[in-house]
């Protein structure tokens, strides 16, 4: 570190720091009460391997004070978002959950059946291990609580039509869409859904009963059937989910099981005493990762987007999480309530938490065994293309840049990511060229702007270990000079020349030529081919609306106004050619005349024009 990064710069206030490496790139996050102590520490000769890897690797920290502990959390989990470094924890969903999602920001709220991250407005339960459980518990659910199922496109054209769908006929809809329901009564079968859903049944079930005892009374019998399969149907929802807890008990249960590098958690979602979710993931650990650093980074992930009643009261958890008080007043703000996390020492509660770990322990070593071939295969990749290249460390950041064209027209290029071998599609770019003369010109034109500000303070991506051109030598002195002028000269670049494979450095007479089937070659075509299609989705865009621009410029006395009503009402220029002269004569603006002079003008160019190859976007000769 640099001198001015001492202990005795440092203030002894609460807060966060950051490490930074050479490339000015954020590799770890931590937060400190006092952060002249924590600092302190990084300076003693008795360091844990891993965090001594950090420490050599860092170049300068720097650091914000906040108030108290509590600010310090949410700041420290908001940078380990934003910088993503590679010393810090990282999460790894193993698969992506289905939830049973209600929009209660909409009108008339819909209920519907979820994968993906959890978005605001919209209220989760759940997540389930298999999507069929859930549909099924939701067509037992909309018999009793016929809210709103369909989509926004299904819910406007049946208010369009004045007629609800198929569902409103078998009454598992109260058909808001024509007025069947008014937005108040609706929402008040939601509210009675969101709260048997929250674990409140046993009120519902009450309700029911008594319902059914009333119509029984009252001779309504068809009445009082009904609500009987009302009943039958939530009783087959509640057998879904197994009681395990005899006191009714709503709370989460977070357990983990690690080893030095990863840990697996798993969380099972307790309501009314019965498993209604269960969820897990693997997270990288951090540096100086400690079973209760751990726990607070699995319970600031899992709790990250909750809000209001997602959050349970009671969180209990199989080992104490550091700093647990601020965790807790977060998690209360946002619940509203008083929030209480800890570790169960007896009964029924310790028992199920014993049933968590185990299956977080079953889910770590599961999922070491499916990465472990992956993860050495990209390790020997690394490490040959290190070795062949002669690099000072292996490559972990890669980028790539393609050029991609027809004969010079519509050119466009790509830059995509890959960090430890693995697309990081976060980072990928996309660059239109502008006044291109060939392929040097181009990809000096992408080096210099992709690079012209990346020692500015910025959220600009950090500097790759090892920049590929596709190309050979012409287009890598190309990319050479380009960051000669930047200053950048110490980057190490390459390019991958797709007619032999080969491998050329700037100015170098001969090319390195790895064997065909080293992994280290896979690898950088895997890195060239990502490139290129990313670049070819681009060219594609660009050369389809040339190329309809050009088909209806050579129509005499065809305006952009009349040009975007064609468009608007045939939607491409393929159902434009296979239109008749009366259908195109009914777009606003165009007469008989003018369709009889369109269709003749397609018609030519149509006979005339080259095939392409959809794939590589090149002309094929005929």
């Amino acid at each position: 570190m640099r001198p001015a990064d001492k202990p005795q710069d440092m203030p002894t206030a609460p807060g966060v720091y950051r490490f930074r490496d050479s490339s000015e790139r954020v590799i770890y996050v931590g937060k400190a009460k006092n952060l002249k102590n924590r600092l302190s520490s990084y300076f003693g000769s008795d360091l844990h391997p891993r965090t001594q890897t950090m420490v050599t690797t860092a170049e300068s920290v720097d650091w914000v004070t906040v108030r108290n502990e509590t600010e310090a959390l949410q700041l420290e989990y908001a940078w380990i978002k934003e910088f993503d470094p590679v010393f810090n924890v990282r999460y790894r969903d193993d698969k992506s959950y289905p939830y049973l999602a209600i929009s209660t920001q909409d009108e008339f709220p819909r209920v519907f059946v979820y994968r993906g991250d959890k978005r605001k407005g919209v209220t989760y339960f759940g997540p389930y291990v298999q999507a069929w459980a859930i549909r099924d518990t939701l067509d037992h659910l909309l018999r009793v609580f016929p809210m709103r199922s369909c989509t926004a496109g299904v819910f406007r054209n049946a208010k369009a039509a004045g007629r609800p769908c198929l569902l409103a006929h078998i009454d598992r809809c109260s058909a808001p869409c024509v007025g069947k329901i008014s937005e108040s009564e609706h929402r008040e079968v939601v509210k009675d859904l969101t709260s048997f859903m929250s674990g409140n049944s046993a009120h519902v079930i009450k309700d029911l009963q008594a319902r059914m005892s009333a119509a029984a009374d009252a001779q309504d019998y068809e009445r009082a059937s009904v609500l009987r399969d009302d009943l039958a149907a939530l009783d087959r929802v509640r057998e879904k989910s197994a009681v395990v807890l005899a006191d009714a008990t709503n709370a989460d249960f977070i357990g983990i099981s690690h080893d030095d590098l990863q840990s697996a958690v798993q969380v099972f979602t307790v309501r009314d005493g019965r498993i209604v979710g269960q969820r897990g993931f693997v997270m990288e650990n951090a540096v100086e990762a400690t079973d209760a650093t751990l726990m607070t980074d699995a319970l600031m992930y899992v709790y990250a987007v909750a809000s209001g009643e997602e959050i349970p009261t009671e969180i209990l958890v199989s080992t104490e999480a550091d700093s647990v008080g601020s965790v807790q007043e977060l998690l209360s703000f946002e619940r509203n309530a008083n929030v209480s996390i800890r570790v169960p020492v007896r009964g029924d509660k310790r028992t199920l938490m014993e049933t968590v770990v185990s299956n977080a322990q079953q889910a770590l070593v599961s999922h070491k065994s499916k990465r472990s071939s992956d993860l050495v295969t990209r390790s020997q990749a690394l490490t040959e293309i290190q070795e062949a290249l002669a690099l000072a460390s292996a490559p972990l950041r890669i980028e790539c840049i393609d050029v991609s064209h027809i004969q010079g027209t519509n050119v466009v290029a790509s830059l995509v990511v890959f960090e430890d071998g693995l697309p990081f599609k976060k980072d990928y770019r996309r660059f239109i060229i502008e006044d291109p003369r060939d392929d040097t010109a181009s990809i000096k034109q992408v080096v210099m702007r992709h690079f012209a500000n990346t020692n500015e303070q910025s959220h600009r991506p950090y500097r790759p270990n090892l920049l590929v051109i596709d190309g050979g030598q012409p287009q890598v002195n190309a990319a050479a000079q380009a960051l000669n002028e930047l200053g950048l000269g110490s980057m190490y670049v390459v390019g991958l020349a797709k007619r032999m494979e080969e491998i050329w450095q700037p100015g170098a007479q001969y090319p390195i030529v790895l064997p065909r089937n080293s992994e280290a070659l896979f690898l950088l075509q895997r890195v060239r081919d990502e490139a290129h299609r990313f670049a070819i989705t681009l060219h594609r865009d660009r050369r389809s609306k040339s190329m309809v621009d050009s088909a209806l410029d050579a129509v005499p006395g065809l305006g952009p106004v009349r040009k975007k009503a064609l468009l608007a009402h045939f939607g491409s220029l393929k159902k434009i050619k296979a239109a008749s002269v009366e259908e195109i004569a009914e777009v606003s603006g165009i007469g008989p005349k003018q369709a009889m002079e369109i269709v003749t003008a397609l018609e030519s160019q149509t006979s005339a024009s080259p095939a392409i190859n959809l794939t590589t976007g090149e002309i094929i000769e005929s």
